[in-house]
């Protein structure tokens, strides 16, 4: 299938230690084909203009008005060929508004293997950065790693690494992200949803059903950071972020 896709689903999060603190939201997402939509565009998601449900494609990767062309030459600068279709999941705008915390580029070779995934990632501060995972273990259901070499959370410390897990069939996507600091397991999050083609109609009832979704992902991040410190959670100073846009 290489149409448009929407994931209705839940985030799950979940901090170990030092004090356990837990929480899940409802979500959606888009799962798109980018390559597919450069020749046929979707009719049921506007781009680069409002929607109810729309794509920007400045919201990612160096802002420029055609994302795809961005992550071709990130790959190209990394010496990894990936000509087949590149899906895109992530937060779609709704009524205009979208804060992405985290995206994940999908990079197909011709026969529709795993080339490489790019895990791109944003924090509250304005800041930017990719994980850009590939090698002879890439494939759905494995578990693969990298370096923690972007701060997000104020309550992480800038060390350990993250262990990745993504599940897809044509139903369903499971993203699960594990981080572990120096001392062991830390944090587990997940971003799950079950798939349907992404219609005019199922746009309107995901907006229906979540209407202030973009705008509760900020706040809900506030809110459960407040939450960290009122349990007392160490807080951690913000660093310099690195100089490498891309970790591999």
């Amino acid at each position: 299938m290489t149409e448009p896709l929407l994931g209705i689903g839940v985030v799950r999060h979940r901090r170990l230690r030092p004090v356990a603190h837990a929480f899940e939201y409802p979500s959606c997402f888009v799962l798109l084909p980018l390559r597919r939509l450069r020749e046929v565009p979707s009719s049921a998601l506007p781009r680069n203009r409002f929607g109810l449900l729309a794509f920007h494609d400045r919201d990612h990767g160096d802002g420029r008005d055609d994302c795809l062309a961005w992550l071709d030459a990130l790959l190209a600068a990394e010496g990894i060929e990936a000509p087949g279709e590149v899906w895109l999941h992530c937060y779609p705008r709704v009524l205009g508004y979208a804060f992405k915390p985290v995206s994940f580029w999908y990079c197909e070779r011709a026969n529709r293997s795993l080339a490489a995934i790019v895990v791109e990632v944003h924090n509250t501060f304005g800041e930017r950065h990719c994980y850009l995972l590939d090698g002879p273990g890439l494939g759905y259901g494995r578990e693969l790693t990298a370096r923690k070499a972007f701060h997000v959370s104020p309550f992480c410390a800038l060390e350990g690494r993250y262990r990745f897990r993504f599940l897809r069939c044509d139903e369903r996507s499971v993203v699960r992200i594990e981080h572990d600091d120096d001392t062991g397991p830390l944090l587990v999050t997940s971003i799950s949803g079950r798939l349907a083609p992404l219609t005019a109609r199922s746009a309107r009832a995901a907006v229906l059903a979540m209407p202030w979704m973009s705008f509760a992902v900020i706040v809900r991040i506030h809110w459960q950071a407040l939450k960290l410190w009122l349990k007392r959670v160490p807080f951690v100073r913000k660093p310099a972020p690195p100089q490498h846009v891309v970790t591999r």
